[in-house]
């Protein structure tokens, strides 16, 4: 039975539709679903009882998964693409993925074509298993901290691979723990007693033949993270080196090469290829943090049309969760914001093509701009959706703290996100050095891509808001422009506040937690205009681009009401068209509401991949929790384990003579 039938009925666009547009097109979205069913379907891939397993068994169990996995790419002959997908649905942190994710990706970046002619084979076929070696005990965003060390002999031709002091122990990296047996290890090169940067080196860490440590290297698991099976089952590891030799050709040596003679040598491949590889990266975190928060979203907006509570009249039924205004306003924006975010990653999809013809064609121009851009969505989609995930487990009331909620394992495994690949704090900064140069460049220098709008500071500074009426607000020109006046203006007051410092440095230091706001002000208006964007293309199906354009408003306008202290004291708004704004929002949260359920639909998640009791498709909810109660272990008997030796004698008032 589908308790939400109901709901789905009150819908008023193309659920199929929708389902296309979220997708991004016909052939992803068939190609997505089908992986999604393939392991939905199998057994094998079961996690319910996940978080009940101890570590050993935990990660035992993923073992498993990840072998059948990898035995269901062979045999079905899946193309990268698809297997990409497969292990997206398995739904478990596994050793495989930093071995697709950065160990592969980091030979094909910075290796030369004979370094990958030699190791792409063997990583593409499986017979090594690789990691990524980067972050220390002592250092993380600060790579150029790190402390272990490549130094090179010219007697052998080798490097010397160490791990001068304790903070120098490689610290996190995912698949390391147990299971690799190469590393991509990010070293100091040290050749002539000179330092010369920090490089990249292939490292053999295990016996190939009993996976064994090799000789100098001491490597194992970190220990017990957040959550209870959540990254649990990845083995997150620690690695030291003493005085380990690899051979001068392990170092990935595309950019810079250090010859037989320890001579170093620049190639022709010009280093801003990097920006490429972490325009790629950032994507996929973007993409992430917009599939995060909408199975979030899915879960607590299904509940919260089963949920009824209060507001019985007559002996009738309860009101639904739903409808109460105060869910639908912590509720209904995170709907937006995954769909903001997915579109968003859309568009970062496009750009990093960009980027890679640029650097093919020795085109730099646009390169900072895009780090700037990249660096700030990764931390903005990625704060906001940790955020949003423990938001919609609050939103789905005691029964959201429930492992079965899916909810506190979805948070436990996501909010690394807000740490790996760039501190969220830290790349805020970076973006607000980025946005600081260009409005101090103003004079001579034609701002590009997201910070065009800067061009236009001297419109932006003295124009103010026109909006009269609640209505007023439904015009995406009114909208973006608000957004870029706060930008430009924040910007441009804090390098006014910047250039009052006689040290730059200090400026930047005292003024820290200003920047980071200029920097979120920047990044939320690009997330808005490309929203708005995606609004002017050709999107197919009965009523999907009219529930999109509500869905763009209540991102926009709820940014705005959320952040009104920015508008009002940057002059662009009034306090009464900050109203207006809000009354706007409470209107287009009633056009949300009966599309809800259809929205969180075009998601187009299993049950399975949801994981989660409260977010079942067919709403079936309070049996399921009772019988998902009943199977956990402690239910297995009726008298537990250790009353008659510690509670019977408290009860009996027999302590002092009970055997403890």
């Amino acid at each position: 039975m589908d308790y939400l039938s109901d709901e789905r009925k009150k819908s008023d666009f193309d659920v199929e539709a929708m389902k296309v547009a979220w997708a991004g097109s016909i052939q992803e979205f068939q190609l997505s679903d089908r992986m999604a069913k393939l392991v939905a379907n199998d057994p094998v891939f079961e996690k319910f009882t996940r978080p009940m397993l101890g570590r050993k068994e935990l990660l035992k169990n993923t073992l498993r998964k990840s072998a059948h996995a990898w035995k269901l790419i062979i045999d079905l002959r899946l193309s990268e693409e698809e297997a990409k997908w497969l292990r997206l649905y398995v739904d478990e942190p596994a050793y495989t993925d930093l071995h697709w994710g950065m160990f592969i990706p980091a030979i094909e970046g910075q290796g030369t074509e004979e370094q990958k002619k030699k190791w792409l084979p063997l990583a593409k076929k499986m017979q090594i298993i690789g990691c990524y070696a980067q972050t220390e005990l002592g250092h993380g965003s600060n790579v150029q901290g790190l402390e272990t060390t490549a130094t090179f002999d010219t007697r052998t031709d080798e490097f010397i691979m160490h791990s001068p002091t304790l903070t120098s122990s490689k610290w996190w990296p995912g698949g390391l723990g147990k299971l690799s047996t190469h590393a991509v290890v990010y070293a100091r090169l040290i050749v002539g007693g000179q330092f010369h940067g920090v490089h990249g080196f292939i490292v053999q860490l295990r016996s190939l033949e009993d996976h064994s440590p090799l000789p100098g290297i001491t490597v194992g698991d970190i220990g017990l993270k957040f959550g209870n099976g959540a990254y649990n089952t990845m083995d997150n590891g620690v690695l030291r080196f003493d005085h380990v030799r690899i051979p001068r050709n392990q170092m990935l040596m595309r950019v810079s090469q250090v010859t037989k003679e320890g001579k170093i040598m620049q190639s022709d491949v010009p280093r801003q290829l990097i920006y490429g590889t972490m325009v790629y990266v950032r994507q996929t975190i973007v993409a992430d943090a917009s599939k995060a928060l909408s199975r979030a979203v899915c879960i607590a907006t299904r509940y919260s049309a089963v949920r009824r509570q209060f507001g019985s009249r007559d002996g009738g039924p309860e009101t639904q969760v739903i409808d109460y205004k105060t869910q639908q306003s912590r509720l209904f924006p995170l709907l937006a914001s995954a769909y903001a975010f997915r579109f968003v990653s859309e568009w970062l999809k496009s750009l990093y093509l960009d980027v890679k013809q640029r650097l093919e064609a020795n085109e730099f121009s646009t390169l900072p701009e895009a780090h700037a851009c990249t660096a700030g969505l990764k931390s903005l989609t990625t704060t906001a959706t940790a955020d949003g995930i423990e938001e919609c487990r609050k939103l789905c009331g005691g029964h959201g703290y429930l492992v079965s909620s899916g909810l506190p394992e979805l948070f436990a495994v996501y909010i690394p996100a807000c740490t790996y690949e760039g501190d969220n704090v830290v790349l805020m900064l970076q973006v607000a050095r980025f946005l600081v140069k260009t409005v101090s460049e103003l004079g001579h220098k034609k701002p590009v891509g997201t910070t065009a709008y800067m061009g236009r500071v001297a419109s932006l500074m003295q124009k103010n808001s026109a909006v009269q009426t609640a209505e007023g607000w439904l015009n995406p020109g009114a909208v973006v422009e608000a957004f870029e006046s706060r930008a430009a203006r924040m910007a441009v007051r804090c390098a006014q506040e910047l250039a009052k410092f006689g040290n730059p440095e200090e400026g930047f230091a005292e003024l820290a937690v200003d920047l980071v706001e200029v920097a979120v002000s920047h990044c939320q208006l690009i997330v808005v205009t490309k929203f708005f964007e995606k609004l002017q293309q050709d999107i197919p199906g009965k009523g999907v681009k009219e529930s999109l354009e509500v869905l763009c408003y209540v991102y926009a306008l709820f940014l705005l009401h959320k952040h009104q202290g920015d508008f009002l004291a940057t002059g662009y708004l009034t306090p009464k068209q900050a109203s207006l704004a809000n009354a706007q929002l409470r209107t287009l949260y009633s056009k949300v509401r009966p599309n809800a359920i259809a929205l969180v639909d075009s998601f187009s998640y299993t049950d399975h991949y949801l994981g989660s009791i409260l977010g079942r498709y067919d709403g079936n909810v309070y049996p399921k929790l009772y019988e998902a109660a009943w199977e956990d272990p402690l239910n297995d008997s009726d008298v537990i384990d250790g009353f008659h030796q510690y509670v019977q004698p408290i009860l009996k008032q027999r302590l002092h003579s009970a055997k403890l």
